[in-house]
């Protein structure tokens, strides 16, 4: 009898879990909650897809993901030839598309989380729930840089939603389920394993994905990455492949970068990104034997732009950074998802190596727009919404301030202008700017392309 009273001890301890909330106060008089798991460590060691049951985290994820339709209207310009011929306005008109996708409901009240790109320039967007119910959703916001869109229906019930689990503690080689609504097959679920974390596919070290051999296709983005327990541990978002169709990879968003967007557009109605300040790349073999030292891993700060946390903390040019709190940091994208995951004033522990000892530096992270990056004597900024509207650009960083004596005789010209590319790269923002610059040395030149504060287009060498 006290044998059969331990193990059923043993197996109520085993069994255990706990779920923690988080709450998020929107508007005056309303609330909403987002689930997120509690920490799990258990390791899946030499378990097999036969003996592993997803019926249940499949089961509980398909009421949770939608089917998101994305009606879309553009005006067709007349057809001068068609008019002649068959009468005005022949040809032209407006022309209605409509595009699908997947999304997760994140709280009860109908908050959903998909993709930037599977409801861009919407004049109208449907929710279908798994139970076939139709909603009108509307906007809450976006964020384009990292493909995230946050939704909202009014349901008139509580509505299953997703647990946010910690992607942090997710492992290579640790089986996951994609669940989305593939070529319009609603509540279709694939299995696969994480085949590699913090990819970056944009060459320009801010993207951190999820790699998964999960089989994801057209349709299935925004939907569902969730683990052996349900829990939400990325969005689906994009495939590699040269057909279309999946050919054997599929990537999405990790679930801490995502919650914490999510978070940012219910409370403060934009994202808040803080910012380390540096100009920084990848350690490898070659790099440090040119360089002369040991560590052939890490991320080596090559520059510390001004006002930035990095300048007012004491970081150097030559710090090899190694871990950020209690992150490990192998590469640029180890670095970059992890400060995405943070917002201004939040202080971190940047763990260097200099002078082949092992320094810890706390560094409160600065807003982005405070921070201006110094390049060969151009003060640069990103640009906003204004400076897009005046030059009529989309993307663009601004330059601030002059203080090259050799473009002196130009400063009437450059400064407030825009930068739109360097090495034919296009600036997007001050970090693509600095991953580019960051694989050159101090003695290379670089092509610039800009708009000067006249609207004229200059090409040089700096």
């Amino acid at each position: 009898m006290k044998k059969f009273a331990s193990l059923f001890f043993v197996s109520l301890l085993s069994g255990a879990t706990t779920l923690g909330a988080y709450k998020l106060f929107m508007e005056e008089g309303s609330s909403s909650k987002l689930s997120i798991a509690s920490s799990n460590y258990a390791k899946n060691v030499g378990l097999t897809a036969e003996n592993i049951d997803f019926t249940t985290a499949a089961e509980n994820t398909v009421h949770t993901v939608v089917h998101v339709k994305n009606v879309s209207v553009s005006n067709i310009p007349n057809n001068p030839m068609l008019e002649f011929f068959y009468g005005s306005r022949a040809g032209g008109g407006q022309q209605t598309q409509v595009g699908t996708g997947s999304g997760v409901i994140i709280s009860e009240d109908g908050y959903i989380v998909t993709n930037n790109h599977v409801v861009k320039d919407a004049t109208e967007l449907e929710i279908t729930l798994n139970n076939n119910k139709t909603y009108k959703a509307k906007l809450v916001g976006t964020d384009s840089k990292m493909d995230i869109a946050l939704l909202k229906i009014d349901a008139d019930e509580k509505l299953p939603y997703a647990t946010f689990g910690d992607s942090d503690n997710l492992k290579v080689g640790e089986w996951v389920l994609a669940v989305g609504n593939p070529y319009n097959l609603t509540s279709t679920v694939t299995a696969g394993i994480v085949s590699a974390k913090a990819r970056d596919l944009s060459n320009n070290g801010i993207q951190s994905f999820i790699q998964t051999d999960a089989a994801v296709n057209p349709g299935n983005s925004g939907g569902a990455l969730v683990n052996t327990r349900g829990e939400l541990i990325g969005i689906n978002t994009m495939i590699s492949s040269q057909t279309g169709s999946y050919v054997g990879y599929s990537f999405a968003i990790p679930s801490n970068l995502t919650r914490k967007i999510v978070e940012d557009l219910m409370e403060y109605g934009n994202v808040q990104r803080g910012i380390l300040g540096i100009e920084a790349g990848e350690l490898n073999s070659a790099t440090a034997k040119e360089l002369g030292i040991k560590q052939s891993t890490g991320v080596l700060v090559n520059k510390v732009s001004k006002n930035s946390g990095a300048e007012k903390a004491g970081l150097k040019k030559g710090d090899i950074i190694q871990k950020l709190d209690d992150k490990s940091i192998m590469t640029f994208a180890d670095l970059t998802s992890y400060i995405n995951t943070k917002r201004p004033n939040d202080e971190i522990k940047v763990g260097i190596i200099r002078d082949e000892k092992n320094i810890t530096i706390p560094v409160k992270l600065t807003k982005k727009e405070l921070i201006n990056y110094d390049l060969k004597g151009l003060e640069l900024a990103d640009i906003d919404n204004g400076d897009m509207k005046k030059f009529n650009i989309k993307y663009g960083v601004k330059i601030e301030n002059i203080t090259n004596d050799e473009l002196s005789g130009y400063a009437d010209q450059l400064k407030g202008g825009v930068i739109l590319s360097i090495d034919n790269v296009k600036a997007t923002d001050i970090e693509t700017v600095t991953k580019v610059l960051s694989k050159k040395s101090e003695n290379q030149r670089s092509q610039i392309e800009l708009i000067t504060v006249n609207g004229q287009i200059l090409r040089f060498l700096l």
